[in-house]
């Protein structure tokens, strides 16, 4: 069982950053994949970011060049900065852990695995 604890979210104006961090009771060096989600009120929980254990990422189209995943595997953190809020930024953002990563043709998959933390609010403000 991994639990994952998020934190780093809050209030912020438009144009803010936030680093969002998510710690792992379990080693990260058994944990293969990991990526944060969001999910925003009446809307489905969407992919944010992802980050294989080599280090690759994938992103979503609309945080590319705004968000940043890592990981730091020593410290069994995943974190993700993120710059140039705006107010559809607006969500709770949730942490994932040993998600399924495939690359086909050059391009990247997460898909969700088992293991969610509780979720931190990101409130963007205009």
């Amino acid at each position: 069982q991994v639990q994952l604890v998020e934190s780093g979210g809050g209030l912020v104006q438009s144009g803010g950053s936030l680093r969002l961090s998510c710690v792992s009771s379990d080693s990260m060096f058994n944990i293969n994949a990991m990526g944060w989600y969001r999910q925003a009120p009446g809307k489905q929980r969407e992919l944010v970011a992802a980050i294989s254990s080599t280090g690759r990422k994938l992103y979503a189209d609309s945080m590319k060049g705004r968000f940043t995943v890592s990981r730091d595997d020593a410290k069994s953190t995943l974190q993700l900065q993120m710059n140039s809020l705006n107010p559809e930024d607006t969500a709770i953002y949730y942490c994932n852990a040993l998600g399924s990563w495939g690359e086909y043709s050059g391009t990247y998959y997460y898909t969700a695995g088992p293991y969610w933390g509780r979720g931190t609010q990101v409130t963007v403000s205009s």
